[in-house]
């Protein structure tokens, strides 16, 4: 699914009524009739509703809301801001919900903002075209509304929030559901924003196929259509040889765990073979916790080397590794004999922050996993989760790897210049190990022959589904890593 910026949403809207083609007044009844079925369906028996209304076509969408509402004998006050400057389809709306209704109310004070008690609100003062912060009149209004609304629904997007950059500074409203239209908004998907948009449900309103296919976008959510492109189901006439050779380096005294989970998930997401080179302390724990594996000593309490590295098809480095000085010569070493794409994750993007030279010498279409800490660490610090996604895709593309930030919607920046967000994934998963899992994930499909990108995005889509079966079946409080691991047969076999 693609991700638009605001012009490109204003300009898909506008490709729709050309050449559908259908008014701009009908697009809209499309869109109001669609929200009103949600919150009929969501809300039924007796309930009542407050619509705050501003004066442009999000507000238009608010009157179109109120009378189906009212048709449908809902109890409806619509409160509007502004009587200067209406849109077109905005007065349309509001002469034909004259014919229905007498409770319509102009706002030009607070001292006239309506009591909020057990009334659902629906805000639809600011659409996704909103370009400056709020002030006056609106800013008291959202103060209002989000210190006494027991519930809000906000129409497209929440009040206050820009749809394609940083609202850090701004006032929102704190909605419990967003009725977006179409796609998913890039804003839905900063963990910033979490506190304001609430449920997020995508409504369809039949806007232009055509465009959708031929518009380009710079992010993408990742859904089934696109994993569905990406997944290779086994060839019957297939061998061990088939699903490729890798090696991860990973573990030390105390912290073989990492190891075990890494390994664990490479093999469950189908490497042909998997040899883990850990120290001495971890031998016996990794012999008898992946047996499927083979190992391979490397020092006593800490890894020291690594040799043949020739034999494999790729290596992923940096699982429970610790923070050494010695890893800064195993790394540098690494990077230099090994010129295939390299996994590097946790301590080993440490040990990288650490000696910010090591960046030159990591192999060309490597891939890098850091979570947000770890990524300020390597790259420095961000004002904001729309910055962070803007560096990780300068820093992609000036190294010539990919990053993938894990976070709720886990985000991979690419070299070509493109960013894909996850969809799957829930807090369950915000649990010690969950990331060990991921490396292993994605370096057993590098193995297998997968290009660096489309590793990335299964790997993380499947990582999150497998997290999604194991909430469901154990519950997210419940949920360790290795569950992530145990629940990956089921995650493969939705993709079928």
């Amino acid at each position: 699914m693609k991700i638009f910026s605001v012009s490109q949403i204003k300009a898909w809207d506008q490709f729709t009524i050309q050449h559908e083609p259908v008014s701009s007044l009908n697009l809209m009844e499309r869109a109001a009739t669609a929200c009103c079925n949600w919150i009929m369906h969501h809300y039924q028996g007796e309930q009542s509703f407050i619509v705050f209304c501003g004066k442009g076509n999000n507000g238009g969408d608010g009157l179109a809301i109120a009378r189906h509402l009212i048709e449908k004998k809902y109890a409806v006050s619509v409160f509007i801001l502004g009587e200067k400057s209406l849109s077109p389809d905005f007065e349309k709306n509001l002469k034909r919900l004259r014919t229905l209704s007498n409770e319509i109310f102009f706002l030009e004070n607070e001292n006239e903002f309506p009591s909020l008690k057990n009334e659902i609100v629906i805000d639809a003062l600011f659409g996704t075209g909103l370009n400056k912060n709020p002030s006056g009149l609106y800013f008291s209004l959202i103060k209002h509304i989000n210190r006494n609304a027991s519930a809000v629904i906000s129409i497209d997007i929440p009040s206050g929030l820009f749809a394609d950059k940083s609202s850090k500074y701004n006032k929102a409203i704190k909605s419990n559901f967003t009725l977006t239209f179409q796609n998913q908004k890039l804003a839905f998907l900063m963990a910033e924003n979490a506190p304001f948009v609430g449920r997020v449900v995508s409504l369809d309103i039949r806007l232009s196929k055509e465009f959708h296919e031929k518009e380009n976008s710079v992010y993408e959510l990742i859904d089934k259509e696109l994993i569905k492109k990406i997944y290779n189901p086994r060839n019957p006439f297939s061998h061990k040889g088939t699903y490729g050779y890798a090696c991860l380096l990973s573990g030390s005294f105390g912290m073989m765990g990492a190891s075990v989970l890494s390994a664990g998930a490479c093999l469950r997401s189908g490497v042909g073979k998997l040899t883990c080179v850990v120290p001495g302390v971890g031998y016996s724990i990794m012999q008898s916790s992946v047996p499927e594996a083979m190992c391979n000593i490397s020092g006593n309490h800490f890894l020291k080397k690594a040799t043949n590295l020739e034999n494999y098809d790729v290596v992923g480095v940096g699982p429970g590794i610790g923070k050494k000085d010695s890893h800064k010569k195993l790394l540098k070493k690494l990077f230099k004999k090994f010129r295939k794409p390299i996994v590097i994750d946790a301590d080993a993007l440490n040990v990288i922050s650490q000696n910010r030279k090591l960046r030159k010498f990591i192999p060309p279409q490597s891939i890098l996993t850091p979570h947000p800490k770890e990524f300020e660490r390597l790259f420095g610090k961000t004002n904001s989760d729309f910055n962070l996604i803007e560096t990780a895709l300068a820093k992609s593309k000036s190294l010539n790897v990919y990053i993938v930030v894990k976070g709720h919607h886990t985000f991979i920046a690419t070299p070509e210049g493109k960013g894909y967000f996850n969809s799957t994934g829930n807090a369950g998963m915000a649990t010690a190990g969950s990331g060990d899992v991921l490396t292993g994930i994605i370096t057993s499909l590098l193995a297998q022959k997968y290009s660096p990108m489309h590793a990335c995005i299964l790997g993380v889509y499947i990582h999150g589904m497998s997290g999604d079966i194991a909430a469901n079946k154990i519950s997210k409080e419940a949920m360790i890593a290795g569950d992530i691991v145990n629940y990956l047969g089921d995650a493969f076999k939705r993709l079928i």
